[in-house]
């Protein structure tokens, strides 16, 4: 198995947010987890193996937006972001799913994280 080096790259920084958002979304942190107060307060004075991630919450919420916002707008290329980052699938099982080469794949996966990352930019140039 390959294992995944974004950082030192063009668009690494990206890359290893995206990464941190799908081990993020993966774990159900933007998700209640709980019915009642009474069942979180439980829950919460359980010991659990937690994993730490390092990306917040909110900058979890905000990628999680810009992926959304690309798969309104070119839906192969966001579910393509969605399948690598989000449900940790290799590249060469999306290019499968979609009847196109692995190089494709990486190709239009290395688009959406462009797309993303300039999304993010100007998001962060605005505040």
């Amino acid at each position: 198995m390959n294992i995944r080096k974004p950082l030192h790259r063009p668009l690494g920084d990206t890359e290893y947010m995206l990464e941190q958002w799908g081990w993020w979304r993966m774990e159900g942190m933007g998700i209640p987890g709980y019915t009642s107060p009474a069942f979180a307060l439980m829950r919460d004075h359980l010991p659990s193996a937690s994993k730490t991630f390092s990306i917040t919450d909110e900058l979890a919420m905000t990628v999680d937006g810009a992926v959304a916002r690309l798969c309104r707008r070119d839906q192969q290329m966001g579910d393509m972001v969605w399948l690598y980052y989000g449900a940790k699938w290799p590249a060469i099982r999306v290019g499968r799913h979609y009847g196109c080469s692995e190089m494709k794949a990486r190709e239009l996966i290395k688009a959406g994280v462009a797309w993303i990352d300039c999304v993010l930019e100007a998001s962060r140039e605005a505040a």
